[in-house]
C-alpha cells in the first residue's frame, strides 16, 4: 500500500506543478529565464506539447489544458486501479 500512497502523492505534487504553469500563462510579466520557472516548464513540457492545438483557444485562452488535466486524471485512475490489483 505505500507504494499506492506514493504514488497519490507524487501525482497531486505533478498536479500543482502542471497548475502552476498554467498559472504563469496569465501572468504578463513572468520572468521566464527564473530558475524556477525554467523548471516548471521543463518538468511539464512532456505532458503539455502533445494536447496543444487539440481545441482552439477562445481569444486568449487555451483550453488544450482542461483536455489534459481530464486525460491525465483517467490515465491516473486506470494506474491506480491496476496498482491496487497487482498489491493483492
Amino acid at each position: 500500500m505505500r507504494i499506492i500512497a506514493l504514488t497519490d502523492l507524487l501525482f497531486e505534487l505533478y498536479t500543482w506543478i502542471l497548475i502552476a504553469r498554467f498559472l504563469l500563462t496569465w501572468l504578463p510579466n513572468v520572468d521566464y529565464s527564473h530558475p524556477i520557472v525554467q523548471f516548471i516548464h521543463k518538468a511539464t513540457d512532456v505532458v503539455v506539447r502533445p494536447f496543444r492545438g487539440i481545441i482552439p483557444p477562445l481569444g486568449n485562452i487555451d483550453l488544450s489544458p482542461l483536455v489534459m488535466f481530464l486525460v491525465l486524471r483517467m490515465a491516473y485512475s486506470l494506474l491506480r486501479r491496476l496498482l491496487f490489483l497487482v498489491m493483492l
